[in-house]
């Protein structure tokens, strides 16, 4: 919910409040707001040119740097890493700046996998076995890789514990996705595995990554745990969308799996279950469609009015929102209920 100062005058108008608590409300909303991330201009650019540093240190990175080496690319990485910390540092703390200062430490963490790589192939030391030049880590599914997804993990976990910038874990969560792929080379013990081997592997990688995530927006108030979520429902709900369902019982399990995701978005105020699972239910819907109902004129009539019906139960939910939240944490148990992620602040 966005509140303007005009809101706040409204209220005043009404009533609720009295026009000289206005100006110092809404100073006392500004002060502490002061920083968040906020969708504007500003914060627009701020939030563009990472992902383009982020891009052109990473997904965009062309071959040539493959000549610079192994010395050279740890080299260039740490001198970059270093620069990002030093810059960062100065902006958020002596600046106040929290939004760029709180990205150039994010900057600096996305600058390990390449200092570890630039290192692996200095010393001829890899997990497995040499996965290819750099660019390839965005591609490829190799073991060779995990080393430098731990050691982003990692350093991603000691930046948030001095710099409280929610952002920090994207880094975080993208490495623990690609690990969620490429570790399962290491858990198998060989390169070459069946597709469904790595399929379960991510799974239940997603399962865990969607549990400390949870444990995370348990305690922090700021939104810490969104990357977490994501890319957690990205591993666990890719290996449970794309392992074979032999039989209609496995499809039909698949789909209520898909429904309780979309019913976990209210408790958890999280629109990422949501989204996953009404892709789900979808692809559910697609197969009865094109294999159990092939040859029936009347499941689009019935799949029509379902489609009509969620429309108008939207409606209802919007319309009592609070009160089906207030609703369902009292249907709660008291052990569940506590459960629950706290109240978060919105960044």
């Amino acid at each position: 919910m966005n509140v303007s100062k005009r809101d706040l005058a409204r209220a005043a108008e009404t009533g609720v409040i009295s026009a000289a608590q206005v100006d110092a409300l809404w100073s006392e909303l500004e002060r502490t707001n002061e920083g968040r991330p906020r969708f504007d201009l500003p914060h627009v650019a701020y939030y563009f040119g990472a992902l383009v540093v982020m891009s052109a240190m990473g997904w965009f990175m062309t071959r040539a740097w493959e000549r610079l080496g192994g010395a050279g690319l740890f080299a260039i990485a740490l001198a970059y890493a270093a620069s990002f910390v030093l810059v960062g540092h100065h902006l958020w703390v002596r600046k106040r700046a929290r939004v760029p200062g709180g990205l150039l430490f994010t900057l600096a963490v996305w600058m390990t996998p390449l200092a570890i790589y630039g290192f692996e192939r200095m010393s001829g030391f890899w997990i497995q076995r040499n996965p290819g030049s750099y660019r390839v880590y965005y591609e490829w599914i190799e073991g060779g890789w995990c080393l430098m997804e731990v050691a982003t993990i990692v350093a991603g976990l000691v930046a948030v514990w001095f710099v409280r910038f929610p952002f920090l874990t994207f880094p975080i969560a993208f490495s623990a996705w690609f690990t969620s792929m490429d570790v399962a080379p290491l858990i198998y013990g060989r390169p070459g595995l069946t597709w469904d081997d790595g399929l379960r592997v991510s799974l239940w990688f997603g399962v865990l990554l969607l549990v400390i995530s949870w444990f995370v927006d348990r305690f922090m108030e700021e939104d810490f745990a969104f990357w977490g979520y994501l890319f957690g429902m990205f591993a666990f709900w890719d290996g449970l969308s794309l392992l074979e369902h032999r039989g209609e019982i496995s499809a039909a399990l698949y789909c209520l799996v898909n429904v309780v995701l979309i019913g976990l978005a209210v408790p958890f105020d999280r629109r990422v279950f949501a989204v996953f699972g009404a892709i789900g239910v979808y692809a559910y819907l697609g197969h009865l469609s094109y294999v159990v109902f092939n040859e029936s004129v009347t499941f689009p009539f019935m799949l029509g009015a379902c489609g009509l019906s969620i429309i108008w139960l939207g409606m209802l939910y919007e319309r009592y929102r609070s009160r089906v939240r207030e609703a369902l944490a009292e249907a709660l148990p008291t052990g569940a209920r506590a459960l629950l992620p706290k109240r978060r602040v919105s960044t």
